[in-house]
């Protein structure tokens, strides 16, 4: 089984989003998401508005909780993708030949930060849901060969 890790600054949106979608479509691949750094609103769970999101596309995120990438060097990833414009810098060191790939999608909450209503928040939500699905579905399979 191919293992993958999703990598981001905060571990509360993006890399998470991409979890659900590679557990929910490619089942045969072990999905993990981490970040660099905990998301201080969030501690250690799950953006609302990106679990809501995920929830409306029928994948589930509740049981997720953001985890430092440093908690996860133990584990020999054959793919590392980072999912946002920091994490590709902020990397930290996993032993092993893990390709890495980096896959800066826009960041959701920067962009509802000026939303009106939560609805007009989630639309941001669900335009980069959408294009990491597209992503784990058709390229990580490429990726992982």
């Amino acid at each position: 089984m191919k293992r993958v890790l999703f990598l981001c600054t905060g571990n509360s949106c993006r890399s998470q989003m991409a979890e659900g979608w590679c557990r929910r479509l490619l089942p045969s691949v072990e999905a993990h998401s981490a970040g660099t750094k905990l998301h201080p609103e969030f501690e250690r769970g799950v953006n609302p508005l990106a679990a809501l999101a995920m929830r409306k596309a029928g994948v589930d995120l509740s049981s997720h909780h953001a985890k430092l990438a440093s908690d996860l060097v133990h584990l020999p990833f054959d793919l590392i993708v980072s999912v946002c414009g920091k994490a590709d810098q902020a990397c930290p060191a996993f032993p092993g030949p893990a390709k890495r790939v980096h896959v800066p999608f826009d960041d959701p909450p920067v962009l509802a930060a000026v939303a009106k209503s939560e609805a007009e928040a989630l639309v941001h939500y669900e335009r980069v849901r959408d294009e990491i699905r597209d992503f784990v579905r058709d390229e990580l399979p490429k990726l992982l060969g």
